[in-house]
């Protein structure tokens, strides 16, 4: 089985910075602003990555003829 859901941890990551750049421009404290985007996209790609390989494992991802 392939490991499909590990993108979303770096897409997480990178939201997360994103969103944290932005409150740490209207908070006047980016370094609390992009630890806080880290936290909040390492949390957002955990859940991905958990979804994704839930659902595979469940054997709803028919996309995956080859064998573990």
């Amino acid at each position: 089985m392939k490991n499909k859901g590990a993108a979303f941890f770096s897409g997480g990551i990178g939201m997360g910075v994103a969103i944290g750049v932005a409150l740490g421009v209207a908070m006047d404290n980016l370094a609390l602003g992009i630890a806080l985007g880290v936290a909040i996209g390492s949390g957002l790609g955990s859940a991905g990555m958990a979804a994704i390989n839930k659902k595979a494992e469940d054997g709803k991802d028919d996309d995956d003829k080859s064998p573990d």
